[in-house]
């Protein structure tokens, strides 16, 4: 009985891995597309030699699907936003044979990712973490109590460094630098919090210095689609002397190249003085061979009854500007262009006094704007310009306005909620765009920085002088600011309302109230997502900005389903972290059964549709499904 059993289970293993090797071989005839490095980073690779077990015991093999032709390839074309070529790895996966074995897989697989860590150690991304404490609300889950924002720039070469673009000041700056330990590891030491593998990079990588079968098994579960991609998922576990600090958990290995695409789980053995988060990080194809991390999802906590919360959060990490110096460098000299000039001016002569301001003031705007985008805070112009620009030239149009320079939009590409103007445009946040309900809240937004151009509230003409831009992109924070004073900030209101009272938007104002409502209601736990870093507040001390809008509204009722005040964060905007541009979510709506599918301004889990590079799919983070709202106005902003 024994000897038919081994039998059988002997046939079963050939089988699974016959499927393997006909699937992998199929992809293999496909013209070869991915270019990677010849040289892999250097790795100690054993054989298959510790018995590995390639399929979990129990029923967990995949379906015999045979495998399909028209999977999804990649196609070696420049994508339609890419704003420069990428640096292109050599060609080394042409070359290498396709793997026949479960063992083998997991060898490309290891080398996959030691490739990818040399490709990505000259980057030098920005990183930014967004978290929000929770506790229980009775009616509607948990909210937030209070919330914590990181922003900086990673440096992923062999010694990992990290450099924040924000200053704490007194018991804030300790108040950070405690979340920041739990955040990050728990490690008593901040130097090893921002500087080692310890920190963020654990959630980049699965193992970043030790990825390999010395420290890790690796069993096969099955297989399954992430959105276009078909994958092959492991559990990976620790071995029994490994060390602290290994990761523990789920990762799923695209089945064209074997990169990881997205790994689910937290780290093994912490000592006594350490804490680790769990995390869920996805990777994209945005550039031909390689996926790099754009989004980690992390969260602690237990809302059951009897349970007692040490620690309960949701956090959202972005990462972003992988290309933003390499590209710099390589523009530098090929864009160059020697064009004769010619003076087409109806009268060529000196500019009066008032034609002298406004060429000194478009001096600075156009210094700020470049200075912005070159630092990654600032998204290069796209189709979500255009979207806002539409906005505001109904508002121009309907209220005879006539400025002497055309009022130009840009968008910020981080999370806190904020506004600025500086010269004749109009910067908003990523952040802000994602949480307003519909066109009429972004039209008063946006009439607000309309107004301060009309009445001529100016600021920043100082950044006329160049020698003001020389500056490291950490320290922007520091150098820029245009914050208007309270009087200001008054007569913009004023003038806003009385524009929109007058534009296409007059009869949309509903809805704006109510995110007004929403938004002082939160204000108290959302201190951080608040806290501007370049312009005004928009709530500050209970004070609203357009809180006449907010008076005229009806009450605000959560239990009213059809009543949209405000959206959770990254349900508009997607932000592609190779070339920092930005563009409109296109997510199916779903339907909203209770009040906690709402959560406003809440942050949530990611789960973007994966795709490769080349396909025309272009990759989208979105919430999880049950962010999104059925008001037929809440998606104006994205079908305009």
């Amino acid at each position: 009985m024994r000897i038919a059993m081994a039998k059988v289970m002997s046939n079963m293993n050939w089988t699974i891995l016959a499927l393997l090797t006909v699937t992998l071989t199929a992809g293999a005839q496909q013209p070869a597309a991915a270019p990677e490095n010849a040289q892999p980073a250097p790795v100690t690779q054993q054989p298959a030699s510790a018995p590995q077990d390639p399929q979990p015991a129990a029923v967990a093999q995949p379906s015999p699907t045979p495998a399909v032709s028209g999977t999804a390839q990649p196609v070696i074309a420049q994508p339609a936003q890419a704003q420069s070529t990428p640096a292109q790895p050599a060609q080394a996966q042409t070359n290498l044979v396709p793997p026949t074995t479960m063992d083998q897989v997991v060898d490309r697989v290891i080398m996959r990712e030691k490739e990818l860590i040399k490709f990505l150690s000259p980057r030098t991304p920005i990183v930014e973490t967004y978290l929000q404490n929770l506790t229980q609300d009775p009616q509607l889950g948990p909210i937030p109590r209070d919330d914590r924002y990181f922003l900086g720039r990673m440096d992923l070469s062999d010694s990992i460094d990290r450099s924040d673009y924000l200053e704490g000041k007194g018991k804030d700056k300790d108040k950070d630098e405690g979340m920041e330990k739990h955040l990050l590891g728990g490690i008593t030491n901040k130097f090893k919090i921002q500087y080692k593998p310890l920190g963020f990079s654990w959630m980049i990588f699965a193992d970043r210095n030790d990825f390999d079968r010395q420290h890790y098994d690796f069993h096969y579960a099955r297989r399954e689609f992430l959105g276009d991609v078909r994958c092959l998922v492991f559990d990976l576990t620790p071995k029994k002397d490994a060390g602290h600090g290994r990761f523990l958990g789920r990762i799923w290995v695209e089945d064209q190249d074997f990169n990881i695409v997205r790994l689910n789980g937290t780290y093994a053995r912490p000592t006594r003085n350490f804490y680790y988060f769990h995390m869920d990080s996805w990777r994209l194809n945005l550039v031909p061979g390689y996926w790099v991390p754009a989004y980690i999802y992390s969260e602690e906590g237990d809302f059951t009854a009897g349970a007692k919360n040490k620690i309960a959060f949701k956090a959202q990490t972005r990462m972003w500007g992988y290309n933003l110096k390499t590209a710099a460098a390589s523009d530098e000299l090929t864009n160059i262009t020697v064009d004769s000039v010619k003076d087409d001016t109806p009268t060529a002569q000196d500019a009066s006094p008032l034609a002298a301001e406004r060429q000194w003031q478009q001096q600075a705007e156009d210094n700020v704007v470049d200075r912005l985008q070159r630092a990654g805070l600032l998204a290069p112009e796209g189709d979500v310009d255009k979207i806002l620009q539409t906005v505001v030239n109904n508002i121009e149009i309907t209220n005879n306005i006539e400025l002497p320079r055309p009022v130009r939009t840009r968008v910020l590409t981080t999370s806190p909620l904020e506004t600025f103007s500086v010269g004749n445009t109009i910067v908003i946040s990523r952040g802000l765009i994602d949480v307003l309900p519909d066109e009429g809240s972004l039209a008063m937004v946006l009439a607000h920085e309309l107004a301060h151009i009309v009445l001529g509230h100016n600021l920043g003409s100082q950044y006329a002088f160049n020698d003001r831009m020389l500056f490291s992109d950490e320290s922007t924070y520091q150098n820029f600011g245009f914050k208007h004073i309270p009087e200001e900030e008054a007569a913009a209101d004023k003038k806003a309302i009385e524009m929109l009272k007058a534009s296409p938007y007059a009869q949309k104002l509903e809805t704006a109230g109510l995110f007004i409502k929403a938004l002082q209601t939160r204000a108290p736990s959302l201190g951080s997502l608040l806290q501007p870093h370049l312009g005004n507040n928009i709530a500050q001390n209970g004070t609203m900005r357009m809180a006449q809008i907010g008076a005229s509204a009806p009450a605000l009722d959560w239990n009213k389903l059809d009543q949209i005040a405000a959206l959770p964060l990254g349900g508009r905007v997607k932000l592609n972290p190779w070339d920092d541009s930005v563009e409109i979510v296109k997510a199916q709506p779903v339907a909203i059964t209770s009040a906690r599918d709402k959560m406003p301004f809440e942050v949530t889990p990611f789960f973007p549709r994966l795709s490769r590079y080349g396909t025309g799919n272009a990759p989208a983070a979105t919430p999880a499904p049950t962010t999104t709202t059925t008001a037929a106005d809440a998606s104006a902003t994205a079908s305009n």
